[in-house]
């Protein structure tokens, strides 16, 4: 902790100074209201106590000031004069808390620290609720992950800045949590950024603030994320994927530890260390000129390779009973485990998706298992059949025929759809007659001894407005059994949308994406 103590005299300030020293707390003295502005533009404090009562600009004018340059250290007020009046004014102008002269130092401290404490708490807060969080350290069994371990171990011990590379899905978020709690300021904020993520409008007011009115919507200041990190760490990911324009501003920031809000005219001192992360190869886009050079080197002071999980199999297991731990307590199912069939089947997958991936189908499988035990038939490792598995005829609800297409024959007479596959062909007598000619030319009839498209299985009949499927003989793409998967679980929830993407292991955005390709949205 850091504080500026700003009062015109010196026995007072010496003080204050030396009794926070006694307590390991660091701190510096100011004159004036003008000299405590310099400081606090230079360098980045913890909390400043102010007096009422300066030369020059008062201590309340100095607050306000303060607040005016976007400079939000909190402030305790002191005061000779024992003033109500003084008081009010004081916190209305934001100060955390006011004190009479002559105080207790040992009072003060208590304010100080509650003080400094309350605005950690509130930055974590605002942190957490602008950023991606995700929780769980890193757990390993593997010889190279035990290396990785040694390596964070030492970087942690210093502040230099971090590039983390490997494969999405990899874990280099987690990597760089590992890093901020095994350093000195694991209690400060970690600020997870996904740059990919943020619309490039608004990246550099969500990265380093913005003034009020500074453009169209700005009704108030923010904070950008880098002040929101304080002292902590602040994670970039995806760093490629941030435009270069921003990225000279970026420079300037690591440079010279300082930011401007959009919109302000002062700098604000920051002392976040940055850890980047990427899973592109930043050095080919330092050539095509798309990633600038000066940034990479910067970035890249110390550099991790993260190995995708299929190089490191003895961990796949313990990574799949921590994640289904966390899983099963997010969504209400306790008590469940693996069976052994199961553990086999995911140790000999070689995930391409890596612990995302893991963490994507042990969801999945929750959504099947009925049981107390997840089996190798609710593991499904993006098998496309194991999405079309059909529930018991009886949970199918009854459906109307599927009209007939814009150039098929017309019939005079629409045969049942059975609730089960009919054992044999349907008599000839059943088959549709021939309509007067379109205008179109009609479809081709099916080949030999193939059943009448009129009459499909019921398990695989698609809801109406839906072309029929194509017969049992006939290869589906991927992309057909997926439509055909997607119809039938929301047929199967009534049309209700988010229920049938959580049957179906997928979000409900992808699942609206899906139907709008198909003109279904």
């Amino acid at each position: 902790m850091k504080v500026i103590i700003v009062d015109d005299e010196v026995n007072i300030r010496e003080s204050i100074r030396k009794y926070l020293g006694l307590e390991g707390i660091a701190s510096e003295g100011a004159a004036s209201g003008e000299d405590a502005l310099a400081l606090l533009e230079k360098e980045s404090a913890d909390a400043v106590i102010l007096d009422l009562r300066l030369p020059g600009l008062s201590g309340q004018e100095t607050l306000v000031e303060m607040r005016e340059r976007g400079i939000l250290t909190p402030v305790i007020m002191i005061s000779a004069h024992g003033q109500i009046a003084d008081a009010v004014a004081a916190l209305k102008a934001g100060a955390g808390d006011y004190l009479v002269k002559p105080f207790d130092p040992a009072e003060l401290l208590i304010k100080l620290k509650a003080l400094v404490s309350n605005r950690r708490r509130e930055e974590r807060i605002e942190a957490d609720a602008r950023t991606r969080a995700s929780g769980g350290g890193m757990l390993w069994k593997s010889a190279a992950m035990a290396r990785l371990s040694e390596q964070i171990d030492r970087i942690a011990r210093t502040d230099v800045t971090v590039l983390i590379t490997g494969e999405s899905g990899a874990g280099k978020e987690v990597a760089a949590r590992e890093i901020h709690m095994r350093s000195a300021g694991a209690a400060e904020p970690f600020v997870a950024v996904n740059i990919g993520g943020i619309h490039e409008g608004l990246m550099e007011s969500e990265l380093f603030g913005h003034e009020k009115g500074s453009f169209t919507g700005a009704a108030a200041r923010r904070q950008g994320l880098f002040e929101l990190a304080g002292s902590g760490t602040i994670f970039l990911d995806e760093i490629g994927e941030m435009p270069v324009a921003l990225q000279v501003k970026l420079l300037r920031v690591i440079q010279e530890k300082k930011l401007r809000r959009l919109g302000g005219t002062q700098d604000i001192p920051i002392n976040a260390r940055i850890i980047s992360a990427t899973n592109r190869n930043l050095e080919a886009f330092v050539r095509e000129g798309r990633f600038r050079e000066d940034l990479y080197y910067r970035l890249n002071v110390f550099r991790i390779a993260l190995p995708p999980l299929r190089e490191r199999p003895e961990d796949i297991l313990p990574l799949a009973d921590h994640l289904l731990t966390r899983l099963c307590a997010r969504m209400g199912r306790q008590g469940l485990s693996l069976a052994s069939e199961a553990r086999a089947k995911l140790a000999a997958y070689s995930f391409p998706g890596n612990v995302r991936e893991l963490q994507n189908i042990l969801e999945r499988a929750l959504i099947y298992c009925e049981g107390g035990c997840i089996r190798g038939q609710d593991i499904d490792l993006h098998d496309p059949e194991a999405l079309l598995r059909p529930p018991p005829p009886a949970a199918l609800p009854t459906e109307p025929p599927t009209p007939p297409r814009e150039a098929a024959p017309q019939e005079d007479a629409v045969p049942p759809v059975p609730a089960e596959p009919a054992p044999e062909l349907p008599p000839a007598a059943a088959m549709p007659r021939e309509a007067p000619p379109p205008p179109m030319p009609p479809a081709p009839p099916p080949p030999t001894g193939m059943p009448p498209a009129a009459a499909p299985p019921a398990e695989s009949a698609p809801p109406p407005a839906e072309p029929p499927p194509a017969p049992e003989s006939a290869p589906k793409s991927i992309s057909e059994m997926e439509k055909e998967a997607i119809l039938r679980a929301l047929a199967r929830c009534k049309g209700n949308r988010t229920q049938a993407a959580a049957e179906l292991g997928i979000s409900r955005k992808t699942l609206f994406n899906k139907m709008r390709e198909w003109g279904e949205g």
